[in-house]
C-alpha cells in the first residue's frame, strides 16, 4: 500500500500549531534588552523573549511562540 505525502503530513487547524501543539501569545514590551532581547509583560508576570526577527520597542503588543516574537501588534491606544 502506497501512502501520499499529503496523507501522512497533520495539518494545522483553528489556532493550534501542529508542530508543537502551541498557541501564539499576545505580550507587551516592558523594556528591550541587547543582543535582540526583550522583557514583556504576559499579564502573569515579566519573561524574556527573543525579539529578532521582528522591529518592536518599549509599549508595543507582539505574538510571541515559543519564546520568539513573530507579530509586532501595535502600540494599546
Amino acid at each position: 500500500m502506497t501512502v501520499s505525502w499529503s496523507e501522512q503530513t497533520p495539518e494545522c487547524y483553528g489556532d493550534v500549531c501542529i508542530t508543537c501543539s502551541d498557541e501564539a501569545v499576545q505580550v507587551r514590551v516592558v523594556r528591550m534588552l541587547d543582543d535582540g532581547l526583550a522583557v514583556v509583560d504576559t499579564g502573569y508576570g515579566e519573561e524574556e523573549v527573543s525579539v529578532a526577527l521582528v522591529s518592536t520597542a518599549v509599549g508595543e503588543q507582539i505574538l510571541v511562540h515559543a519564546k520568539e516574537a513573530i507579530v509586532v501588534l501595535g502600540s494599546e491606544p
